[in-house]
């Protein structure tokens, strides 16, 4: 926006929080329109980031028949709209398209290794049919789309109940609380921090390459060691808790980037512990905020019944107009 550029932005809000995005509120090149992609939408752009669909497995498996119906009814409208106004569009497309992988580090040519039926199967499968719909829009209807393959992305504005591995870390250790890790502790993970993944999407985004593209760091750690990590950091004295495996939770995965370097000329700049370091802060901040909204509603309750009425009353003031 800073670059003259309008953006609107369309989201439900089942995963999003206004907060992130309320510094842009008010700005002349900024729209924002509560909108779910499941539906079809009606307006005029140039380039489309089509970046929907809850990502961290306690979201996608919540509503699996609702995360498969954005992932193909939502790209579907999001390429038809593409297609009518001849908009380039980016499909933010994920490293789950591997499944568990047998093949390490993972490349573009490699076609994954999924469970069909399986609890992951509603966001794995759903990104695989999107990229499909993406290249079959493009063969058919010449629309014009770039494909990125994003790895595990950590950074502020991550929601406190995100049930990922950093967002829990994290929290877990800044409260004093055990640190959960599923499975033996082994498998390994690869992290970006997010303003990586900006870049590399606007430089997917601006190229002339239309293949996918893995986005990722391929610093590659266990997740135990990642724990330690992020409890050395923090300096808590949280115990590290062993529990029973997920269901086709990936052993390995780490992002071949040799394309994105190729063509995109893109790599990712943040060190692992400068980017923790921030998302440390970030999460101590909301924690404060948390808390200081708890001790609100604690003196709220204790507060005399005409005080309880009219707040009451408020709330059905602000729940009518919303409704409205």
């Amino acid at each position: 926006m800073f670059q003259g550029h309008e953006v609107t932005v369309l989201d439900n809000f089942f995963t999003g929080r206004k907060k992130n995005i309320e510094h842009w509120i008010g700005h002349e090149n900024f729209e924002l329109i509560h909108h779910d992609i499941v539906n079809p939408i009606y307006i005029e752009v140039d380039e489309i980031y089509h970046l929907a669909s809850p990502a961290s497995p306690p979201h996608y498996m919540f509503n699996p028949v609702k995360t498969l119906k954005t992932n193909t009814m939502g790209t579907i409208n999001v390429l038809g709209l593409a297609k009518r106004v001849h908009a380039k569009v980016l499909f933010a497309s994920t490293s789950e398209v591997y499944g568990d992988p047998e093949q390490h580090p993972q490349d573009e040519e490699y076609w994954g290794h999924v469970n069909p039926i399986g609890p992951r199967a509603c966001y794995d499968e759903g990104k695989r049919v999107a990229e499909t719909l993406c290249y079959s829009f493009a063969k058919q209807d010449h629309v014009e789309v770039r494909v990125a393959r994003i790895f595990n992305t950590y950074g502020p504005r991550m929601h406190m109940s995100d049930g990922r591995v950093v967002s829990n870390f994290i929290l877990q250790s800044l409260q004093n609380e055990p640190i959960t890790i599923y499975g033996a502790g082994n498998q390994t993970r690869s992290f970006q921090y997010v303003s990586d993944l900006v870049d590399g999407l606007l430089a997917l985004m601006n190229s002339n390459y239309s293949l996918p593209v893995n986005i990722g760091n391929p610093e590659e750690h266990t997740i135990l060691s990642f724990a330690e990590i992020i409890r050395n950091l923090i300096g808590t004295s949280s115990k590290i808790v062993i529990l029973p495996k997920m269901e086709d939770d990936p052993q390995r995965r780490k992002p071949n980037i040799t394309r994105a370097l190729t063509y995109i000329g893109w790599q990712p700049k943040v060190g692992m512990l400068d980017g923790l370091n921030r998302t440390i802060e970030y999460f101590k901040a909301e924690l404060s905020h948390a808390k200081r909204k708890e001790s609100f509603n604690v003196y709220g309750h204790s507060a005399s019944k005409k005080s309880l009425d009219q707040d009451l009353a408020k709330f059905s003031d602000i729940k009518r107009h919303n409704t409205l």
